[in-house]
């Protein structure tokens, strides 16, 4: 298995994040098989596109939330990845804490 697992949706609550922000978020390398998708379906043409990253971020976005690593933008990259043999993925992670987001309502940022 590539995965962790793969799951259709994001169960964890809504981040908020934008572009500008996940762009102030460090990347950092993940290991494919600690991810949990959040999309089922894969675009096989974006997918064999080698500008599919031209417009966007060149670092898939995850969320960490309640102890699991959710791949929210970037699941191409991470298909490529392992078609390439490689078991890494470079990522942003933005950390979403239920503590933080029970006791005040907002999220947290890493």
């Amino acid at each position: 298995m590539i995965f962790r697992r793969v799951a259709d949706g994001r169960p964890y609550p809504d981040h908020g994040l934008t572009q500008r922000d996940w762009a102030d978020v460090s990347p950092t390398q993940v290991h494919l098989a600690d991810l949990t998708t959040t999309k089922t379906q894969l675009d096989l043409a974006h997918l064999l596109d080698e500008d599919s990253t031209y417009f966007g971020d060149l670092f898939a976005h995850c969320i960490a939330w309640r102890g699991e690593l959710f791949l929210e933008d970037g699941l191409h990259r991470a298909v490529r990845a392992a078609l390439q043999q490689r078991g890494m993925l470079h990522a942003r992670i933005h950390t979403i804490s239920d503590r933080a987001e029970a006791s005040t309502g907002t999220r947290s940022r890493t």
